[in-house]
């Protein structure tokens, strides 16, 4: 654990030589590499999305990739694409070629710029780390982590993420602007000619070995009732609900987001150098988890209120539970 908590050190500050800032948005990230999930940034051009990911990249020592998503792409211009070949003999066969998700960190840029059937080209690799091409079946390589990014004022000729596959995503992270004093900092940094060099931190054997070490970390009964409560209140059909979620949310987080909020709240843990977990933990990461699974309704848009403002609300209000007081 303390070499882990030393490899955290090593990596903010090398990331620091590049990024300015988005302190929040690099600690979920890692986090998600850190159990085995899936990140999608959300934020307004120019914010640096995809600087952090080729970044962050290119101090783990893995492959990467980029797809740059547009209306006119292909599943196979993805996945890969079964091509005729003719030897020597004159004898033909069928040989697969990779696309470019065969990769350990994917950056699949502005991934609502392209028609649902490909972006549905990421489901089974998001989920069963695999892609199916005909009738044969191939592993993705290991470690395997989706990053996507998408602009969220810019809705014209885009095509939303349908809710089966943003629920893949273990993080919804939205960056916001960076503050006075770090934007001073980016233009001085940007704006000189020079470009930073980073250094590489952890191989792909290493982060697999830190898996690992973060789903060793102890979870206690009391924070797994409290993950339970907090995703059943996010469920307007469910009796444990506030009176707010039934009214303003259409649908609510399934079991996945209490295994994501665990998880994650794991990594975190781990990155603080302890070995358990805490209800402060679980707050610290239920936004980025829980914003993209919940639907809320007309009546909320109507009274100013989306699905972020829903969880914070229910992150105050839900309590942990306490543990029974011994008696004689």
């Amino acid at each position: 654990m303390r070499e882990f908590a030393d490899h955290q050190t090593t990596i903010r500050s090398e990331l620091a030589k590049v990024i300015v800032g988005q302190h929040e948005t690099i600690e979920q990230l890692l986090a998600s590499i850190y159990t085995k999930g899936h990140c999608l940034l959300e934020g307004v051009p120019g914010l640096a999305k995809t600087l952090i990911v080729s970044t962050l990249a290119s101090i783990l020592d893995v492959s990467f990739k980029r797809i740059q998503f547009t209306p006119d792409l292909m599943p196979s211009d993805i996945t890969g694409t079964q091509v005729l070949e003719e030897d020597e003999s004159g004898k033909r066969q069928f040989r697969f070629v990779e696309g470019p998700i065969f990769t350990n960190i994917l950056l699949a840029d502005e991934i609502n710029r392209t028609p649902p059937k490909t972006q549905a080209a990421l489901l089974e690799a998001m989920q069963e780390k695999q892609v199916t091409v005909g009738r044969e079946t191939y592993q993705l390589p290991k470690p395997f982590f989706t990053i996507a990014t998408q602009n969220p004022i810019e809705q014209e000729g885009t095509y939303p993420l349908p809710e089966a596959q943003l629920d893949r995503f273990m993080f919804n992270i939205k960056l916001d602007y960076p503050s006075a004093a770090e934007e001073e900092q980016i233009l001085t940094a940007t704006t000189r000619g020079e470009t930073p060099s980073v250094n590489k931190v952890l191989s792909a054997r290493a982060i697999l070995n830190v898996q690992q070490l973060v789903t060793s970390v102890a979870v206690n009964p009391f924070v797994i009732k409290y993950v339970t409560s907090l995703v059943r209140a996010t469920r307007p059909s469910d009796t444990s609900a506030p009176k707010y979620v039934r009214e303003l949310v259409d649908f609510g987080a399934g079991p996945r987001a209490g295994q994501n909020l665990i998880a994650g709240a794991k990594a975190i843990a781990a990155m603080d150098g302890r070995f358990s977990v805490d209800v402060g933990d679980v707050r610290r990461i239920a936004l980025p988890v829980l914003r993209h699974r919940l639907g809320t309704n007309f009546q909320a848009t109507a009274e100013g209120m989306d699905s972020d403002s829903v969880v914070r609300r229910l992150i105050d209000d839900i309590q942990p539970p306490q543990p029974e007081k011994l008696t004689k």
